[in-house]
């Protein structure tokens, strides 16, 4: 027994030195979990409507809160209260790094060049505006932002003369004075493409029934009509719609931003028009004129800033003008909402068929004017 214990000894001896000869026993490496991607950014700059405009810089932002619910990306708005905030807001979302940055308004048009042509590695969206948009004698950067397309920015532009041609011919075959109206706030072309459809429109209209209605208030082919020269005075709008019902007119097209609602109020006051709005569904963005609204054109912005966002999230972003129409959804006549019993199912069907032809290129704006 003892020379077995004296054995096991020294076994037990040998492999304790043998462990300790042997490698050192390592622990193993903690696992950590693989950093999470940085989000996509989007700021948008408003004008000097604030993001509650009901109108551009609403339907912006809601673009980017689209995005932020179905595209998991980050998105914060700075609100512009004067035209000196532009540049400001542009430099705290540069200084920000965000990944897009979206501007409202032919108003930020300058400022967004020179932001973009300073920082080409930053992608940015304007709405409603395109370049280049300088002229002869213009100076880049002062008067105008560039003679030339930016890479690095998308302008967002709308064929908002084939919607208003939709409801020119709502107005034509809703009118019992047999004469509509419409006016702008500033002679702009993105004015004036509202006014040219509304205009052909109801030329379409008369075509089709062998009708009379008159269009007051724009002539595409003299380019001459009437204008507030502003996009704020509710005063005016009043004004140039009790102007358009004393000559007859029973249904208007304002295309001014809030001067409208100064048109809607008078409609709904006096009882003698009914309103057509712009930009927005104005049942749902003014609906406390909602019993004078037929229909509205609208400018689908929020549909734009999405598929901009999801472009540039995919890598796919494009600068250069993308111009959205009715066959994509970028523009069209809202619903008739209250007034959808009234307005004859003859004149619904002849409206899909006119969207239809426009969306086919069976018929056009320019040429139903040109007829």
């Amino acid at each position: 027994m003892k020379k077995i214990s004296i054995v096991f000894t020294i076994l037990a001896a040998a492999a304790m030195l043998l462990s300790a000869c042997g490698p050192a026993a390592t622990a193993a490496p903690a696992t950590q979990a693989p950093a999470a991607p940085a989000k996509f950014t989007v700021g948008e700059v408003t004008d000097m409507g604030g993001v509650n405009d009901k109108s551009f810089n609403a339907l912006g932002w809601k673009g980017v809160t689209d995005a932020m619910a179905s595209l998991g990306v980050e998105g914060k708005v700075l609100e512009s209260t004067q035209q000196s905030d532009y540049a400001k807001n542009l430099n705290q979302l540069l200084s920000e790094h965000e990944d897009l940055i979206i501007t409202v308004g032919f108003l930020l048009g300058v400022d967004t060049a020179t932001a973009a042509k300073l920082n080409p590695n930053v992608n940015f969206a304007i709405i409603d505006y395109t370049y280049p948009d300088c002229w002869p004698g213009a100076v880049e950067g002062k008067d105008c932002g560039s003679a030339t397309d930016i890479p690095n920015v998308r302008g967002l532009a709308f064929q908002t003369d084939e919607a208003a041609f939709l409801a020119g011919y709502l107005a034509a075959g809703m009118t019992k004075t047999g004469k509509v109206g419409t006016f702008g706030g500033i002679q702009l072309p993105t004015v004036t493409i509202f006014m040219k459809g509304f205009q052909a429109g109801v030329k379409y209209y008369n075509q089709k029934h062998g009708t009379t209605v008159e269009a007051l208030g724009w002539d595409e082919a003299a380019q001459t009509g009437l204008f507030t020269g502003n996009f704020t005075s509710t005063d005016d709008g009043k004004s140039f719609a009790t102007s358009l019902v004393q000559e007859g007119a029973d249904i208007v097209m304002p295309v001014a931003g809030p001067v409208g609602l100064g048109s809607a109020a008078y409609c709904q006051t006096s009882g003698k028009c009914l309103i057509i709005g712009v930009d927005t569904d104005w049942f749902v963005s003014a609906n406390e004129y909602a019993e004078i609204e037929l229909s509205s054109v609208q400018k689908k912005i929020d549909v734009a800033v999405l598929k901009t966002i999801t472009d540039a999230k995919d890598g796919k972003f494009t600068g250069g003008t993308v111009t959205y129409a009715l066959k994509d959804g970028g523009v069209d006549l809202a619903p008739f909402h209250n007034f959808d019993s009234q307005v004859p199912q003859s004149l619904k069907d002849e409206i899909a068929q006119a969207k239809a032809d426009i969306i086919s290129g069976a018929i056009t704006v320019d040429g139903v004017l040109a007829q």
